[in-house]
Formats: C-alpha cells, sequence, structure tokens
C-alpha cells in the first residue's frame, strides 16, 4: 500500500510546487512537509487530505468491507516501487474527476 508520505510528495510535485509554496497554500510550515514526505512524522487524517487538496487533487476514500478475492491484486500492488503505485492511484484520480 502506498504510504501517505509517497502520495503527498507525488501530489506536491505534480502540482509543481515547492515544498514553501505547499507550505504557504495549506498554512502549514515548510519543515512540516518536509518531515511528512520523509515519513518523519505523519500527518493527521485530516491534515493529509486537505495536503492533497492543496495541491489540487482529491483522495476520495471510504471504508468498506474487506474482500480477500483482491488478495492477489493486492500482491501485484505490493510489488510496485511507491512511485509507480503513486502514479497509477493519482491518474486514476485524474481520469475519474475529468470523467466527472
Amino acid at each position: 500500500m502506498a504510504r501517505g508520505a509517497d502520495l503527498i510528495r507525488e501530489a506536491r510535485l505534480r502540482a509543481g510546487l515547492t515544498q514553501a509554496e505547499l507550505a504557504a497554500i495549506s498554512g502549514t510550515q515548510r519543515g512540516l512537509i518536509s518531515r511528512w514526505e520523509a515519513g518523519a512524522v505523519s500527518p493527521t487524517i485530516d491534515n493529509f487530505f486537505e495536503i492533497i487538496e492543496a495541491c489540487g487533487f482529491e483522495l476520495p476514500s471510504k471504508l468498506v468491507p474487506r474482500d480477500a478475492s483482491h488478495d492477489r491484486q493486492l500482491d501485484k500492488n505490493r510489488l510496485l516501487s511507491p512511485e509507480r503505485r503513486a502514479e497509477r492511484l493519482l491518474g486514476k484520480l485524474e481520469r475519474a474527476r475529468k470523467r466527472g
């Protein structure tokens, strides 16, 4: 599963923002953005979604019962690098946003 740190960094880079710019937009400190991206500390779930939105993306989420039939796909996804997983996820989100 992609880590929040990887998703934050990927969203920031895709938005073309520096850590300082993202900090200014989101009302947080650049050092905190840096620590989140490094995985040194984890943002709260609220901060995580706010940072993704500040980059111009949405990360829809919902809790659903786990379906064991998806284990093989999860195993395949775990073999991908965090960057590739984030790229695939953000690509799916972008396509869904364009559809509307």
